[in-house]
């Protein structure tokens, strides 16, 4: 019992075993507390207020941090006698100058971590674009943040990247986004034609909305076809742009059916001159194309 009771040194403070023991296992229990207070927050108690999801646990983070940082203060008198703010200055202290170097990035991490939950420049549900990332935010965790992409690949991303880079919100504001579909037709199709199929392609599909109004545009003269673009609006696909796309080129194609609209295959003109010492006739330009399907 006496190796229980027998305190040894960190820096000027005296820890023993006994008390060592007794706090780590009242961290743990803290620990769990916090753990379940964060989740009834999240799912339970600030819904019903109305908040959005992003908002919920951001508010629910900092209570969980502020509780566990109440709870620490409570539990280190119990796990180092006689502590005091002076002794927690010594500890860290005598901590910080083995390792610090090693926590610099701990450190960096953590205080971004607090900016972003309290700044709020992104929230569970925004699309963004960090660095080589981009996908949809998951998770805001203190030293982290989750970003899923659109392949379902959750990408791990260090908080600091998010104050110290340049970070772009798709739907800091807004969660309406505007995609571009673009698309090439025969250059004996009628234009207006053309604007009326895409245009009730745009307004059959449900994740387009009808405001602000889709648009066709007019792009150019290609080599081998007449370019347009159809520009859509979505709030519900506005994480799936691959799917919004699709679901848009389906109908575009059984519009395109439906009105005789052809899309062309690629076409060049080839040129035949005269070969010397031959008697051949120089030929024409002559056009090759592949017949339409």
């Amino acid at each position: 019992m006496e190796f229980w009771d027998y305190p040894f040194k960190i820096g000027e403070v005296a820890v023993s075993p006994k008390s060592l023991t007794i706090g780590l296992l009242l961290f743990a229990v803290l620990a769990f507390i916090v753990s379940r207070l964060k989740r009834i927050l999240k799912t339970r108690i600030l819904p019903r207020a109305g908040l959005t999801t992003g908002v919920s646990i951001a508010i629910a983070t900092l209570i969980s941090y502020a509780f566990f940082l109440l709870g620490a203060l409570m539990i280190l008198p119990i796990m180092i006698p006689g502590f005091n703010i002076a002794t927690l200055t010594v500890v860290l202290g005598a901590l910080s100058f083995g390792i610090g170097f090693g926590l610099r990035n701990i450190a960096d991490n953590f205080i971004s971590g607090i900016i972003l939950l309290v700044e709020r420049p992104i929230k569970v549900g925004d699309r963004i674009h960090v660095g080589e990332v981009m996908g949809t935010v998951t998770g805001i965790r203190i030293r982290s943040t989750t970003v899923q992409t659109n392949d379902n690949i959750d990408i791990i991303v260090p908080n600091s990247e998010f104050i110290s880079g340049t970070v772009t919100n798709l739907s800091y504001s807004d969660q309406r986004v505007r995609f571009k579909v673009p698309v090439g037709v025969h250059y004996k199709s009628d234009v207006r034609v053309v604007e009326k199929a895409l245009l009730e392609a745009a307004a059959e599909c449900p994740d387009v909305l009808k405001a602000p109004p889709s648009v066709v545009r007019f792009i150019q003269f290609g080599d081998s076809s007449l370019d347009f673009e159809l520009v859509v609006w979505t709030e519900t696909l506005f994480d799936k742009p691959k799917l919004l796309i699709s679901s848009v080129n389906f109908l575009i194609w059984e519009k395109f059916k439906k009105y005789g609209i052809e899309i062309p295959y690629p076409q060049r003109d080839i040129y035949i001159k005269e070969m010397p010492g031959t008697d051949a006739e120089p030929q024409s330009k002559q056009s090759v194309a592949p017949s339409n399907p």
